[in-house]
C-alpha cells in the first residue's frame, strides 16, 4: 500500500467521521427534547408563550430574537468589513497595513463574554444616553421605520445585541476578505492600470468581482457565529421571551436561551423544550448556511 493509497483513505475515514458525529448530534438532540417535541409538536416553533412555571413552551420569540440580532450583525458588519479590508490590502501603506491587519486578527481571539461585559457596562449606558434618545426625538415620527426605534432607552435590546455581534464577527469579514484580496496577481492590478483606470475602478469593477465568491463566504462565517453566538448576547440582549416590533425593547435568542436557563432547570419539561431549542438553533443554522451556498453556487 503506497502513500497515497494511505493518504486517500486517512482522508475518506475523516470525512465519514465529520458525518457521523452530525449525526450523532441530531439524534441526541431529538432523544434529549422529544418529550416536548411530541407534547407541543409544530406548535413548538410558532408559539410565543414560554412558561417554566406554568408548562408551556414556545420557540417562536427565540427564534425571532436570533434572526434579527444576526441580521442586524451582518447588515452592519459585511459593509465595513469589506470597507476595512479593501483599504488594508490596496490602500494603506505597509506599515499601516501590517499592524492595524494583526490588531484585527487579535480581535477574533478576544472572548466572547469579554465583549458581552464591554457591551453591557460601557457600550449600553453610552449607547442609551445618546443614540437611544436622538432616535426617540428624531426616528419615532418616520413611517415604517418609526416603530423600530419607539422603545425605552434602556441600553439593553436587540439592536444592542446585533451591534455587539457585529463586531464580533468583524473580524472573520475583514481578515478573510483582505487576505483574499492579497491573492489576486499583481499584473491583475496593473493590467487595469494600463488601460487608465482609476483605483476606484480597479476595485469595484476588477478586484471584488474576482473575489465575489470569498467574499461571500467570509460573510457565511460571520452569519454562522452570529447565529450560535452565545455569553455575548446573553448579557445585553435582555432575556425577555417576547416578540417586539421596537429594536430597543427586550428579547431572547436560542442560544442565550439556554445558557441562562438550562442549570436552573429541575423540571423534564423545562429540560426537554431547552434542548428543543437547541434542536431548532442546529436545523436552522444548517438551513440558513444552506442557503447560502446555494445562492452562492448560482452567483
Amino acid at each position: 500500500m503506497n502513500g497515497d493509497s494511505i493518504f486517500h483513505r486517512l482522508s475518506f475515514a475523516s470525512a465519514v467521521l465529520i458525518f457521523l458525529v452530525l449525526i450523532g448530534i441530531i439524534l441526541s438532540l431529538i432523544d434529549g427534547g422529544w418529550q416536548a417535541l411530541a407534547k407541543f409538536g409544530p406548535g413548538f416553533i410558532f408559539s410565543n408563550t414560554w412558561d417554566p412555571v406554568g408548562g408551556e413552551f414556545g420557540a417562536a420569540a427565540a427564534i425571532y430574537g436570533t434572526l434579527v440580532s444576526s441580521l442586524i450583525a451582518i447588515v452592519i458588519a459585511i459593509p465595513v468589513g469589506l470597507g476595512t479590508a479593501i483599504f488594508l490590502a490596496e490602500l494603506a501603506p505597509e506599515w499601516i497595513s501590517k499592524p492595524v491587519g494583526m490588531a484585527i486578527e487579535l480581535l477574533a481571539a478576544v472572548p466572547s463574554i469579554i465583549y458581552g461585559m464591554w457591551g453591557l457596562f460601557v457600550f449600553a449606558p453610552w449607547f442609551s444616553e445618546g443614540f437611544q434618545f436622538w432616535a426617540l426625538e428624531n426616528l419615532v415620527n418616520i413611517p415604517l421605520i418609526g416603530p423600530w426605534f419607539d422603545g425605552p432607552p434602556i441600553g439593553i435590546g436587540l439592536l444592542t445585541a446585533g451591534i455587539i455581534l457585529s463586531f464580533m464577527i468583524l473580524p472573520i469579514i475583514t481578515a478573510l476578505t483582505r487576505d483574499a484580496l492579497k491573492t489576486v496577481p499583481n499584473v491583475v492590478r496593473e493590467a487595469a492600470y494600463g488601460i487608465g483606470a482609476t483605483p476606484y475602478e480597479v476595485i469595484t469593477r476588477v478586484l471584488l468581482p474576482t473575489i465575489k465568491n470569498a467574499a461571500v463566504g467570509a460573510g457565511i462565517l460571520g452569519l454562522g457565529r452570529a447565529l450560535g453566538e452565545t455569553m455575548a448576547v446573553a448579557f445585553v440582549i435582555g432575556g425577555a421571551n417576547r416578540i417586539e416590533t421596537s429594536l430597543f425593547m427586550p428579547a431572547s435568542s436560542i442560544s442565550s436561551t439556554i445558557a441562562q436557563q438550562f442549570n436552573e432547570a429541575t423540571n423534564e419539561l423545562h429540560i426537554a423544550s431547552l434542548i428543543s431549542l437547541g434542536l431548532v438553533l442546529f436545523i436552522l443554522t444548517f438551513v440558513v448556511m444552506g442557503a447560502a451556498r446555494i445562492l452562492l453556487r448560482k452567483r
